[in-house]
């Protein structure tokens, strides 16, 4: 038996965070980031909304990129005190999903970090409280998946939290808090909601379900990326849902080693995760094509590339994730990114230990032992081939 969930509800386009007035309840707290949504007024406007419901509002800010262990624990002993019946999470990536670590500790605190950190470990929720997100940022897709990404920095390991009761009750997907993102943000989110899309295709849970909320994602980045990176609207909006349809996928087909190595080295070497994907991508399909050739193809097929044989198809696919990094001035390797060699030959062993035992490997379409990933690790810093 396979399942297939989502958030109940999905609002989106332009002035749809105005369906905060609907909302039924006495108390919402409202997680936020580092300002950005402060500063461009969807803060003042999200608590006049829900005033206008009734309903009263505690902030929760400052969540880091790349939320803590310890900013969790903080944010739920809020939660404790005010005693929230919603929890609304608003901005990038990093406050939803740190939001989403917030309320498993607010329903359950007797439980600790070691007990959630493995997949499919997290208890019944919704006793106390309903969640909803809000995303300003187009890649991540936190605001209709199963999981958060919570980072323990005292042992510089990153943990993709997964279990179905974390996905949103409720997603409000509205294009205004896009177009706040500066250039770089919108192209290392873009890639990022690329390689959701393409692992969610090849994942070894893909299915009927999945499939084609996949290939319309990819699709439609092919078409918009690249524009909305260049500052146009109407493509920004259309990769604020691309974004949002390759969560639907990934959240229920699971992901790949991509993501596997790009959790452990943005733990280590501070890479931002849509840039370290972005990065990783062409060399996970050249190791991942000898078990999901085929997949692959089809991709490239439904997005209009060319080739005479399968193989063609992929490199195909491969060159243009490279022409997409060139357009969107990101690093082809890790040794172009920065990561000095001296230091990354010092830790490769400790990376490719930690990505083998990350929750995204099992559903990768080839398995592979930790000696393969470092090969592709060391790969992915030089810029060779993988051809094993």
């Amino acid at each position: 038996m396979m399942r297939f969930t989502l958030p109940r509800d999905i609002y989106y386009g332009k002035g749809s965070m105005e369906q905060l007035k609907t909302l039924k309840g006495e108390r919402a707290v409202l997680v936020l980031g580092g300002g950005s949504m402060k500063r461009f007024g969807f803060v003042d406007k999200a608590i006049e909304y829900l005033k206008e419901a009734g309903i009263e509002v505690k902030l929760i800010e400052g969540v880091e990129p790349d939320p803590s262990v310890e900013t969790v624990f903080k944010g739920a002993e809020l939660m404790k005190d005010f005693n929230p019946d919603w929890i609304i999470a608003m901005g990038g990536g990093s406050p939803i999903d740190a939001a989403k670590a917030m309320w498993v500790f607010y329903e359950h605190p007797e439980k600790t970090f070691d007990d959630i950190k493995d997949p499919f470990t997290i208890p019944e929720l919704r006793s106390k409280a309903k969640f909803l997100a809000i995303p300003s940022t187009s890649g991540t897709a936190t605001e209709v998946t199963a999981f958060s990404v919570i980072t323990d920095y005292k042992t510089e390991i990153k943990y993709p939290l997964a279990d179905f009761n974390i996905t949103p009750d409720v997603a409000i997907v509205d294009p205004e808090l896009a177009e706040t993102m500066p250039p770089k943000l919108t192209a290392h989110t873009g890639m990022d909601a690329l390689t959701h899309a393409i692992e969610a295709y090849v994942a070894t849970l893909n299915s009927p379900f999945t499939d084609p909320l996949a290939l319309k994602a990819i699709e439609m980045v092919k078409d918009y990326l690249i524009k909305s990176y260049e500052g146009d609207k109407d493509a920004r909006e259309q990769m604020h849902y691309a974004q949002c349809l390759a969560g639907m996928a990934f959240s229920n087909a699971l992901l790949g080693i991509t993501h596997s190595m790009a959790h452990k080295t943005g733990a280590v070497f501070h890479i931002p995760h849509g840039c370290a994907n972005a990065i990783y991508l062409p060399y996970v399909i050249d190791f991942n094509k000898k078990s999901a050739l085929d997949r692959y193809a089809k991709i490239a097929k439904s997005i209009g590339l060319t080739g005479e044989t399968d193989d063609e198809l992929v490199d195909s696919l491969t060159s243009l994730i490279k022409e997409f990094n060139e357009k969107l001035s990101i690093p082809s390797t890790l040794k172009e990114y920065g990561i000095d060699e001296a230091e990354f030959n010092v830790k490769v062993d400790l990376i490719a230990e930690r990505a083998i035992a990350d929750a995204c490997t099992g559903s990768n379409p080839r398995q592979l032992n930790k000696d393969e990933m470092k090969k592709i690790f060391e790969c992915a810093y030089h810029g060779n081939k993988v051809d094993f």
